[in-house]
């Protein structure tokens, strides 16, 4: 694959390519000078033979425009895509720093905290590209770019699934990536969802942790099986420091169904912040492993996975509720103000009644000497 300067070092008039920062199956990436806005840009240009593809060509453009769309501090923000030259390129945001695979080769194991901080931070961008409706389809440490202030972004949104469009025998090793993190169902030829991305991500953190890939082989062919249909060593046979209940939440991500796993790599990220900020876990002496029985790791129990507490919404409040559990535990709970009986009164005697009653009586007192004058007068009680 080439990676000196191309022949035509500007493109469209507007790009500047200035050294190469990485070469890969399909591509090479370039540091470059955008002329017009004057700002440093990294620009992916494809190689020739995938840029003469009509068919890969119109499905770049679409998976391009939808990764523009996508604006996330954990996501390399795409700028600009275009043909030049015969060749399609993507003008990237340029972000210093180095992939993780690099990292991973030169460290080996990562700390639990570390490597939980930064696969939390791949959650969060790759879960809101979910919310978006797009799917990476190519999760692997390539396509993660670490700065040194330990910033996390994930690019190459959308390129695998436009890679999708070229004739299936052209699928080789080398248009692919890495298939050591492809899930099962697309390692079976099935069309990935949010849950694939979800595995490749757990596979990526399987490898920071234990310092080597849950599945290796020789040809593509046997690690696809393996996907499928093998069980991974558990991570803490490899690393003794590997929290038990982040094993779990670990081998639940590399459940070979997606319904098995997390719903969402926003879930998956949730359930690892926890353990991004713990320091209260003291890893054990080795001691010698006894096996385990295979159903354990093939299919973790999900009251297993979630036995971490977590934070449950507040009941609504009950005044009732709440004072007779104030109350104590042999105690027959009482009302709070009991105060003395009121006998209930008769419907009959409400105090409407009696006052109306009253106030008749008051009248016709009254009106009975006038009524008496008025007959005397008409002689109707006598001569006066």
């Amino acid at each position: 694959m080439e990676r000196s300067i191309p022949d035509t070092p500007m493109l469209s008039n507007r790009y500047k390519l200035l050294d190469t920062l990485g070469a890969g199956g399909m591509a090479v990436v370039y540091r470059a000078q955008d002329m017009m806005l004057e700002r440093p840009v990294a620009i992916k240009l494809l190689r020739q033979d995938f840029s003469g593809n009509q068919s890969f060509r119109h499905q770049f453009r679409l998976e391009a425009k939808a990764a523009a769309n996508l604006s996330h501090p954990n996501i390399v923000t795409v700028y600009d895509f275009g043909f030049d030259a015969g060749r399609l390129f993507i003008v990237m945001e340029y972000v210093p720093g180095k992939d993780l695979k690099s990292s991973i080769r030169e460290r080996g194991r990562f700390p639990v905290t570390e490597a939980v901080n930064l696969i939390a931070q791949a959650a969060a961008g790759i879960g809101y590209a979910h919310r978006a409706g797009l799917v990476h389809c190519d999760v692997k440490p390539h396509n993660i770019i670490v700065t040194p202030d330990g910033r996390l972004k994930v690019t190459d949104f959308g390129i695998a699934r436009a890679l999708s469009s070229i004739n299936p025998d052209e699928h080789t090793d080398e248009v692919w990536g890495s298939p050591q993190y492809f899930s099962p169902e697309q390692a079976a030829g099935l069309a990935p969802s949010p849950a694939s991305d979800v595995y490749s991500l757990g596979v990526v953190l399987y490898e920071m942790l234990t310092g080597q890939l849950p599945f290796t082989a020789t040809d593509a062919q046997e690690l696809a099986r393996q996907h499928r249909e093998a069980r991974p060593v558990p991570p803490r046979r490899l690393n003794r420091e590997i929290p038990p209940e982040l094993e779990q939440i670990l081998l639940k991500v590399l459940s070979k169904e997606p319904a098995q796993r997390y719903r969402s790599a926003d879930q998956f990220g949730r359930l690892l912040m926890p353990f991004g900020t713990r320091n209260d876990y003291t890893p054990q002496t080795p001691v010698e492993i006894r096996s385990v029985p295979p159903q354990v790791y093939q299919q973790p129990a999900q009251a297993q996975v979630n036995s971490r507490p977590s934070a449950q919404p507040a009941p609504a409040y009950n005044p009732g509720q709440a004072y007779a559990a104030s109350q104590p535990a042999n105690q027959v709970p009482v009302s709070p103000n009991p105060g003395p009986a009121v006998p209930q009164a008769s419907p009959l005697f409400t105090p409407d009644i009696i006052i109306l009653t009253i106030i008749s009586i008051v009248m016709w007192v009254g009106i009975l000497p006038f009524g008496a004058y008025v007959l005397l007068k008409l002689g109707l009680l006598g001569t006066p």
